[in-house]
């Protein structure tokens, strides 16, 4: 896996995975951001929502759930001293269909927490504490 990072003047990047995907950086305004993108470590945030509910809807679609919507709110506390590591994530599942089964849900948070989310493990591997819930909503 391969990713180019520019430098587009000040404190703003262009990153470019190795599929042609770009996203912009930048960084907070009183170090010369100018709001033009995400701030790094709202990327490596957003990753570990993405990893995890990939996880969440594969292996509940793999269990023969009708899972029609799925959505992940992540919150997280950061050190107060450099570097601002995160400290603690907490992700919180919303998700929809037709007669979920909540142990079939809590299973496919389950794994994906504790084997399948690379983001998370690696994550939690560096010191953070990452913690999960969800909620069924019926479809």
């Amino acid at each position: 896996m391969q990713a180019t990072i520019e430098w587009r003047g000040n404190v703003h990047f262009a990153a470019k995975s190795e599929t042609g995907h770009e996203v912009l950086l930048d960084g907070p305004d009183h170090l010369g951001g100018e709001n033009k993108g995400c701030r790094p470590m709202e990327l490596v945030l957003m990753g570990l929502g993405g990893c995890t509910a990939f996880d969440v809807v594969t292996i509940l679609k793999k269990s023969r759930q009708a899972v029609t919507h799925c959505d992940a709110t992540l919150t997280a506390e950061r050190a107060d001293t450099v570097p601002s590591v995160f400290t603690k994530i907490h992700v919180h599942f919303t998700v929809s269909g037709d007669n979920l089964n909540p142990t079939q849900v809590a299973r496919a948070v389950s794994l994906s927490a504790e084997k399948y989310c690379s983001a998370s493990l690696m994550l939690e591997a560096g010191g953070v504490e990452i913690t999960h819930s969800f909620d069924i909503v019926s479809a």
